[in-house]
């Protein structure tokens, strides 16, 4: 199996997630925008999940469960290309070199690099234009002080320097490393376990085998990186112009909720996000991984015989 796995090319694991990311945020980007304003309700404005999202609609309308689409699925795009390209490069250095396999913990070497990647490259800049979009409420547009997500990232430049966009940086570095070490070493796990599945092999899911095994790998990283997802989220929503700013940093964001609105706080959104990033993962793995099979069956295990 060592063998096979090199000669599938990282260009096309990143093509594949890359069209599996933009079907994951058209069929998902309603709960993310419901996540964003439960993490962002320090007054109880919001009952719950179903609640939020019938007030959006009806004083916002239906399009609102929509904004930041544009900034989303360009970055969840990007995000997925860069992370798996990323990934597999970082797996053939942790491959042994005799045998050309890859343990675990090379594996989640490997996934924790590729989120810290991509959290510095991508997902930082794009999930502060996402959020500044998506905590504006109402329904008249020039009522509103962004216009769309051009406008947002320069305004943002404007007001608070370039800085501005890589609000929240650390705190979503540290989430994504811990998501993308899990994902990545969860999904293999349960391929191999529940289908006999490895990468190389010419054996392709079927897509409801695929979004079991993306479904499950999904759940774990929302749960252990939660904290940092509400810190995140506050940070990134929190203007630099003005009179200063309330949290002043990770661990200070941290000690304030706590402090302020309790422990469970910190876990603000969790629902959501699991009602998100694990329907995310299998809607993307399902088509990823026919892209990639497809790739196996005519390229490597057809060429094979």
């Amino acid at each position: 199996m060592g063998e096979e796995q090199k000669s599938i090319p990282s260009y096309v694991k990143a093509i594949a997630v890359s069209i599996g990311g933009i079907f994951e945020a058209c069929c998902l980007q309603p709960i993310d925008v419901i996540k964003t304003r439960l993490q962002l309700d320090r007054s109880g404005s919001y009952k719950g999940i179903l609640h939020c999202g019938a007030t959006i609609v009806r004083t916002e309308g239906v399009l609102a469960l929509w904004k930041g689409l544009t900034p989303f699925a360009t970055h969840l795009t990007l995000k997925c290309a860069l992370r798996m390209g990323t990934n597999a490069l970082l797996q053939t250095t942790f491959k042994y070199s005799q045998t050309g396999n890859l343990s675990n913990h090379g594996r989640l070497l490997s996934g924790f690099g590729a989120g810290v990647l991509e959290a510095l490259v991508i997902v930082t800049p794009f999930e502060v234009v996402k959020i500044r979009l998506q905590q504006q409420k109402g329904m008249s547009a020039e009522l509103l002080k962004y216009k769309g997500p051009i406008h947002c990232a320069r305004m943002i430049i404007h007001e608070e320097g370039l800085l501005g966009l890589w609000a929240g940086a650390a705190p979503t570095v540290i989430r994504n490393g811990i998501n993308q070490a899990a994902m990545f070493t969860a999904k293999n796990t349960f391929d191999v376990f529940l289908w006999r599945k490895y990468e190389g092999d010419g054996k392709v899911l079927q897509p409801w085998q695929s979004m079991v095994s993306g479904f499950m790998a999904g759940t774990v990283g929302p749960i252990c990186t939660g904290p940092f997802d509400v810190v995140k989220t506050r940070l990134v929503a929190q203007s630099r112009s003005g009179n200063g700013v309330k949290y002043k940093g990770m661990f200070h964001a941290i000690r304030t909720i706590a402090a302020e609105e309790g422990v469970l706080a910190l876990w603000k959104g969790l629902l959501p996000r699991l009602m998100r990033i694990p329907p995310g993962q299998a809607i993307m793995w399902a088509v990823a991984d026919q892209v990639t099979g497809f790739y196996e069956r005519r390229y490597i295990h057809n060429a094979s015989l």
